[in-house]
């Protein structure tokens, strides 16, 4: 069973700290899950502020430009239940949270939701149902802000080279 701390933590709002966390992050983690019950983990990033609190109820940010396949979006569309894990870089704590996304594509929000230094194409909103700040033990035992662990790419080819060894496999196996 939790600690009785742990099972009453989850909370149904923005309070101070977790909008000062969310503010500093340039990191989140977006899950979603598609029409066929398949869920998806999308990585956001950007300056901190790039995820606006616009309230204790709602948080928004901008759908940067990525790789077009449109994951994100056509999942929201279908099931807008989101799961959010917030980073901030040598902070050895995490926000989750819990909440029902919209897409926007009005200017007042897009302006307010800059991407960069541009406005976005739309504007993804979130109604908080549960947040939480979340033990730090898997961040602490990772030892990821350290570093020491890092770990150099030569490894590794390129995403490039990934990508076109993982099509030409493809291709042979079908």
């Amino acid at each position: 069973m939790p600690m009785a701390l742990a099972a009453t933590k989850d909370i149904h709002h923005i309070d101070k700290h977790a909008k000062k966390f969310i503010e500093n992050s340039v990191l989140f983690f977006l899950a979603t899950q598609s029409e066929d019950g398949f869920y998806d983990v999308s990585p956001r990033g950007g300056d901190a502020g790039f995820v606006k609190v616009l309230d204790d109820q709602y948080i928004a940010f901008p759908d940067s430009p990525g790789n077009n396949r449109l994951d994100t979006l056509t999942n929201l569309l279908s099931n807008p239940n989101v799961g959010m894990l917030f980073i901030v870089p040598g902070i050895q704590d995490v926000v989750r949270l819990k909440g029902v996304a919209s897409i926007h594509v009005d200017d007042s929000l897009r302006e307010q939701c800059l991407d960069g230094k541009h406005k976005p194409k739309l504007v993804i909103k979130i109604k908080i149902t549960s947040l939480m700040f979340h033990c730090p033990k898997a961040l602490i035992i990772s030892k990821v802000w350290k570093n020491s662990t890092y770990i150099d790419r030569d490894f590794l080819p390129s995403l490039l080279t990934i990508i076109e060894d993982q099509q030409i496999e493809k291709e042979q196996i079908s």
